[in-house]
C-alpha cells in the first residue's frame, strides 16, 4: 500500500502525469485513486427511452471516472495561450505550447491520427468579426470527436494498465501529510506516497476547496461561467465551422460591457445532460463519424461573472441559478429564441412545431425565470451579434437550453512546479483553478511528471 507517487483523479491531468511518470522512469510504482468507474463501464442511463432525464447516479458517468468530464466530451483539443486557462502564467508561454503539441503527438500516437488540425490563423472570419464589434480568438484545433477521443483514451489504458495499480471506484477521502511523504485516506484503507499529485477537475471541486482548508493550502476566489447552450440548424455556423470547427468569439455588451463568449462548438453535434455534484446542467458533444452526426449545431453563450469581497463562493452562486432551473424544469428547460423575446414560455406544441428539432429531451419553459436580468440581456445581445456574421442565429426557432454552469475551483496558490506549499504535493488541472480546457489539463500533468522524474 506504499508508492512513490499517487495520483488522485484519472482525468487528463491525472492520465497524462501517469503516462509521462511511466516513461521517464518504469521503475516508478505509480498508483491513480478515481471516484468513478473504468471507462468501459462508463455509460449513462439516459437513453431516451426507457429513461429520458437524469436519475442521480452516485457516480456519474459522464463527469466520473477514466478521462475524467472530457472522456465524452467532442474531444478538443485547443492549442493555445489565449484561452483554457492561465498555465503559462506559471510555466511560460512557449513551454506551455511546446507540451500542448506534445500531448496532441500522443494523442495521435494512440489513435488519433487522421483527424483534422484546424486554425484560426490568417482566417478571413478573424476580419469579418472585428467589422461587426465581435474578436475571434487565435488557436490551433484538434478536433478527435467524441467517438475518436474514446479509441484514445482506450488505447492510453491499454498501456497503463501495466505500469500503474488503478483503483477505480473508491473515492479519496482525504490527503495528510506524513513523515517523508502523504497518506491518501479511502473508505477501505490509507495508502501512502513520496510523492501526490491531484487532479480531481471541475467535478471535484468541492473536495478541493475541503482539501485546501484542512491543509491550509492558500487560494483565491474565482469564477463562475453561467449562460445557455444554443442549437440551431448546421447549416446557420457552417460557413465558419467548415473552415474553423472550433470559433471562440467574445462580444462586449453595450448595455453593461461584460464580455459574452461562445464555447464548446459542436458542428452536427448533439446537446446532453451533465451532472456535477447532483446538479442537472447542460453540454454538448459530436463525433467525427458521419453516421452519427445531427443536422444541428450547438454552442454555448457564456457570461464570466468575478466576485470580490465580501461575497466568495462563486461556484455557490452558480448552483443555485442552476438549482432553480432543476426546479422550475425538473432538469434541463429548453425555449424557443422567439418566445424568450416575445416573453412567453416555451410549449411543447410550440418545441415540436420548431423547424429546429431538440437532440436533448428537456422541459419547454421560460429562461427569464431562472437566469439573472443582466446575464440573459448579455446573452440576447450576443445572440443579434452573431446574426450578423451566422444569419440565422437569431430566428425565432434557435432553441436555448438552460442553464449551462461551468464551475471553477477555487484557484490554488502553487509554484511554477505546480507543487503547493508542501514539497512533493502537487495540485494540477482544472481542480487547480489554473486550466479550463482538455489540452491545458494534459499539459500541465505532463510538467508536473518531468520535475518529479528529474527530483
Amino acid at each position: 500500500m506504499n508508492y512513490d507517487v499517487i495520483i488522485i483523479g484519472a482525468g487528463p491531468g491525472g492520465i497524462f502525469s501517469a503516462y509521462e511518470l511511466t516513461r521517464l522512469n518504469k521503475e516508478l510504482k505509480v498508483a491513480v485513486f478515481e471516484a468513478g468507474h473504468p471507462l468501459n463501464k462508463r455509460k449513462c442511463p439516459i437513453d431516451g427511452d426507457k429513461v429520458k432525464s437524469c436519475i442521480g447516479c452516485k457516480s456519474c458517468s459522464i463527469m466520473s471516472g477514466f478521462g475524467g468530464a472530457g472522456a465524452f466530451s467532442d474531444g478538443k483539443y485547443n492549442i493555445t495561450n489565449d484561452f483554457g486557462g492561465t498555465l503559462y502564467e506559471y510555466i511560460g508561454k512557449r513551454q506551455a505550447l511546446e507540451l500542448m503539441k506534445y500531448v496532441d503527438e500522443i494523442n495521435m500516437r494512440y489513435g488519433g491520427e487522421g483527424t483534422k488540425l484546424y486554425s484560426t490563423s490568417g482566417s478571413k472570419f478573424k476580419t469579418l468579426c472585428i467589422q461587426n464589434d465581435l474578436h475571434l480568438l487565435d488557436a490551433s484545433v484538434r478536433h478527435l470527436g467524441t467517438d475518436i477521443n474514446y479509441v484514445v483514451l482506450e488505447n492510453l489504458y491499454a498501456e497503463l494498465k501495466q505500469k500503474v495499480t488503478f483503483f477505480f471506484d473508491t473515492p479519496v477521502q482525504s490527503v495528510r501529510v506524513a513523515d517523508g511523504g502523504y497518506e491518501v485516506v479511502c473508505k477501505d484503507g490509507t495508502y501512502t506516497c513520496t510523492d501526490c499529485i491531484i487532479s480531481v477537475g471541475r467535478s471535484g471541486s468541492k473536495w478541493m476547496e475541503k482539501v485546501c482548508k484542512e491543509l491550509q493550502i492558500p487560494t483565491e476566489s474565482s469564477r463562475v461561467d453561467i449562460g445557455v447552450r444554443v442549437e440551431l440548424p448546421a447549416a446557420v455556423f457552417a460557413h465558419l465551422t467548415d473552415e474553423l470547427y472550433e470559433s471562440k468569439i467574445v462580444y462586449r455588451t453595450e448595455k453593461y460591457g461584460d464580455k459574452v463568449r461562445t464555447f464548446c462548438m459542436n458542428p452536427k453535434g448533439a446537446v446532453v445532460n451533465e451532472n456535477t455534484n447532483g446538479i442537472i446542467t447542460v453540454n454538448g458533444h459530436s463525433y467525427e463519424d458521419p453516421a452519427k452526426q445531427t443536422e444541428n449545431t450547438n454552442f454555448a453563450l457564456l457570461v464570466a461573472k468575478h466576485f470580490s469581497e465580501p461575497f466568495k463562493d462563486s461556484n455557490g452562486y452558480g448552483e443555485s441559478i442552476a438549482r432553480l432551473s432543476n426546479m422550475l424544469g425538473g432538469g434541463v428547460i429548453v425555449q424557443r429564441f422567439g418566445d424568450l423575446i416575445q416573453g412567453r414560455r416555451s410549449t411543447a406544441s410550440r418545441i415540436q412545431e420548431s423547424f429546429t428539432t431538440p437532440t436533448l429531451n428537456a422541459t419547454p419553459g421560460d429562461l427569464s425565470l431562472v437566469l439573472p436580468k443582466r446575464i440573459l440581456d448579455g446573452i440576447i445581445e450576443m445572440i443579434y451579434a452573431l446574426d450578423k456574421i451566422a444569419p440565422g442565429t437569431a430566428n425565432d426557432d434557435t432553441l436555448l437550453y438552460g442553464v449551462e454552469v461551468k464551475f471553477y475551483n477555487m484557484e490554488v496558490e502553487v509554484s511554477d512546479k505546480l507543487e503547493s506549499r508542501y514539497p512533493g504535493l502537487y495540485i494540477i488541472g482544472d481542480g487547480s483553478g489554473i486550466t479550463h480546457s482538455l489540452s491545458h489539463a494534459s499539459a500541465s500533468g505532463v510538467h508536473v511528471a518531468r520535475n518529479i522524474v528529474k527530483q
